[in-house]
């Protein structure tokens, strides 16, 4: 029976982990969750579930739920988030939080000597070479929830490092993969959102459309397989059917398919090494009928060049990078900028830290270096007679 804390336990990762604790009762036990604001799909895990613990955002909505759930422990905020995550009697955590938010719990469970079922890809942008540190000094497993990273761990096995020549994460090219240019600029946010074989939170959902997602997926690669950023390609393929491919020194290649199902790799992180029955129906080939793949466009879809850079910089630069990110993703699903201007904003942070990126040293630095640079997005945005440039004072 494995014991688990779930962080964003009503987002999709989160209800999709607790709809194999579900079908696994024997197998999986829920000790604590921690949600943000859904207090009513939260309420409905309580009772289903029976945690011991549990962890919301505000005070006044754990005030709440303390006057429902008498028997359960209920807290808030920051230090809730990280007693979630460090709770005695869990063994695994899943890290499903969106956001540069789920770094510390994270990195408290594992410093708890928790294993990690890692859907936060903004954990490994931001900290990616402290991260997997702190992994190897605690000796505990992180497994990689996001679908590509879970092919390639399926298919990497035990192979030595020098048998493999590259790596190659496909995307589906998100909702605007067939749009001109022109068209892109002026997408609209629930163009944005409606993606064409995912269904996702809005955030990430956006950071798909812009292909950002996939740049993200590109540093967590580098992290958690050792693998150098030239070594690591993207191609297109709007079936979703495909996850990764490996390519080998001797030329052959090896590419992991399946349906597209977030529960399949929730399901491998959870119950590794063993190779639990699955509820996902299997692949009909047949049904299927072709398979597509393209190279991606970077002229349109730039943010994937901006994520090649921000790792190739290294240091503080994934950090800047994704709170760029956010700060511009968050205002484009507010209506307060266009959807062009997302990878502008990005652009304009990142050449404004270029002369101040410092080898980033810990968990501390990568946290102020978030803070800082979700301030200079915030100027770039607000100054709208410059689209990419911003100075620094």
């Amino acid at each position: 029976m494995k014991r688990l804390a779930i962080l964003g336990s009503t987002g999709s990762i989160g209800t999709s982990t607790l709809d194999l604790v579900r079908r696994n009762p024997d197998r999986f036990r829920v000790i604590a969750l921690a949600a943000g604001r859904n207090l009513e799909v939260l309420r409905n895990q309580i009772v289903e579930h029976s945690p011991v613990l549990v962890s919301v955002a505000s005070r006044d909505d754990a005030d709440l739920l303390r006057s429902e759930f008498s028997a359960i422990e209920i807290v808030s905020g920051a230090d809730g988030l990280r007693r979630t995550a460090c709770h005695d009697e869990v063994e695994m955590v899943v890290s499903a939080l969106v956001g540069a938010v789920g770094l510390i719990p994270t990195v408290a469970a594992i410093r708890s000597g928790k294993d990690i079922a890692l859907a936060n890809k903004e954990t490994l942008v931001a900290a990616g070479e402290l991260v997997m540190a702190e992994v190897s000094k605690a000796g505990v497993r992180l497994h990689p929830v996001d679908s590509e990273h879970w092919a390639l761990h399926q298919m990497l096995g035990a192979r030595p490092d020098d048998a493999v020549a590259r790596l190659v994460l496909t995307a589906s090219g998100g909702p605007f993969r067939t749009w001109p240019g022109s068209r892109i600029e002026r997408a609209t946010v629930d163009q944005a959102l409606a993606h064409p074989t995912w269904r996702m939170g809005p955030k990430i959902s956006v950071d798909s459309a812009t292909m950002m997602n996939k740049g993200f997926e590109i540093i967590e690669a580098h992290h958690l397989f050792a693998v150098p950023e030239d070594r690591i390609d993207v191609v297109i393929h709007p079936q979703s059917l495909v996850h990764s491919l490996v390519e080998f020194s001797d030329g052959t290649l090896l590419a992991q398919l399946s349906v597209h199902d977030m529960r399949l790799p929730i399901l491998h992180a959870l119950s590794w090494p063993q190779n639990l029955a699955s509820p996902v129906e299997t692949l009909d080939l047949a049904a299927v009928g072709r398979l597509d793949f393209s190279s991606p466009d970077h002229d349109r879809f730039p943010a994937l060049g901006l994520a090649r850079a921000a790792l190739r910089s290294g240091g503080e630069m994934p950090a800047v990078l994704n709170a760029a990110n956010e700060v511009a993703v968050e205002a484009f699903l507010v209506g307060s900028c266009p959807f062009h201007r997302i990878a502008a904003t990005i652009d304009a942070v990142m050449e404004n830290w270029i002369n101040r990126n410092h080898p980033l040293t810990s968990i501390e630095q990568a946290v102020e270096t978030d803070g800082e640079a979700r301030l200079l997005a915030k100027a770039a945005l607000g100054n709208s007679s410059t689209p990419s440039r911003v100075p620094v004072s």
